[in-house]
């Protein structure tokens, strides 16, 4: 059975922000070393990671990407290659022949505007293929420590929750969050919840029995 669609009662935005602070207090007492959990060891890698990422769990994606970096260790490794020769080792992850071609198109920009390195500008890294404004996002603040929230499904689902954005739009719900959150904590809140939502707030079983911000949601189920 699906959980109850979220509803929020009226909330001035100072009283919004003292129970955000709460929340954060929360998470980093619960998920101190929250970081991303798509594995890699540099910008380049993470950068691969996150595309492949889109419309797929990160189970699946750590399960490709030792052989494909092994293969394809780096930009112009990569950008040497044809997608035929890169689909084989992402044929389980979803969309992989899309993904492919985005990710040699990816790494022959790095290599032929970047030097090879990935770009620590955002307007820079959305203009490569595959590229949008979650990703960026994400590569910028888990590779660099560049402030943002990065918003996805889980990060979406429990903005909703916890009523925190009713936005309906990524970018619109990140500018929420971000304007409730410490600039600093930026990066640490999108890992937090997003480890949140894929372990206890799941989308149709929340463990609100076991949940940390169960008293500061007013969504939560009563067992």
């Amino acid at each position: 059975m699906a959980a109850p669609k979220p509803r929020c009662p009226r909330e001035p935005k100072s009283k919004k922000k003292t129970r955000a602070r709460a929340i954060l207090a929360r998470l980093e007492e619960a998920y101190p070393e929250a970081r991303t959990e798509l594995r890699h060891t540099n910008p380049f890698e993470l950068l691969v990671a996150t595309v492949l990422s889109a419309q797929a769990t990160d189970k699946s994606v750590n399960q490709a990407t030792p052989a494909l970096f092994e293969r394809f260790p780096t930009p112009a490794a990569l950008a040497a290659a044809s997608p035929e020769e890169v689909e084989p080792y992402i044929r389980r992850i979803g969309l992989y022949r899309t993904k492919a071609r985005n990710l040699v198109k990816l790494a022959r920009r790095l290599v032929e505007e970047h030097g090879g390195e990935v770009p620590q500008d955002k307007k820079e890294l959305m203009e490569l293929p595959g590229v949008g404004w979650k990703t960026a996002t994400v590569v910028l603040g888990a590779a660099f420590g560049t402030p943002g929230i990065a918003v996805d499904t889980h990060l979406t689902r429990l903005a909703r929750r916890l009523c925190l954005s009713a936005a309906r739009t990524p970018e619109k719900i990140g500018a929420d969050l971000e304007e409730l959150f410490p600039c600093q904590k930026w990066v640490f809140v999108h890992h937090a919840l997003i480890l949140h939502g894929r372990y206890v707030c799941t989308a149709r079983k929340p463990r609100c029995a076991e949940c940390v911000l169960a008293d500061l949601c007013p969504n939560r189920q009563n067992a």
